[in-house]
């Protein structure tokens, strides 16, 4: 169920409704402390869909709430576990998101 769940979930991180996509990120910044690294089998399908259009979205309160999920998973998860997909990120992203992503992989 843990799959279902989150490829749904997914889908609302890409959400072309702002307030959705939001809120969605919103709401996994409240999960990632409770679901810690119980979330390793779903990490390589989140993180691109959390990275992709958030982290270089023109909107200031997407973007934050995207910066916080990203601070969020490097507080409650295995660095090991963020490695592999966040170095996959940061090689094929561009502009603000390329830079944070190096920036935490630092």
């Amino acid at each position: 169920y843990f799959f279902q769940i989150f490829d749904a979930f997914k889908s609302r991180l890409h959400d072309s409704n702002s307030k959705v996509n939001q809120a969605a990120l919103e709401a996994m910044h409240r999960m990632i402390p409770l679901l810690k690294d119980n979330l390793s089998p779903v990490i390589n399908m989140v993180i691109p869909a959390l990275v992709d259009n958030n982290l270089n979205s023109k909107n200031p309160g997407i973007y934050e709430a995207a910066t916080n999920v990203i601070q969020a998973l490097c507080q409650h998860l295995d660095n090991y576990l963020l490695l592999q997909p966040f170095c996959t990120k940061a090689q094929f992203l561009s502009g603000k998101a390329k830079q944070d992503m190096t920036e935490k992989l630092a």
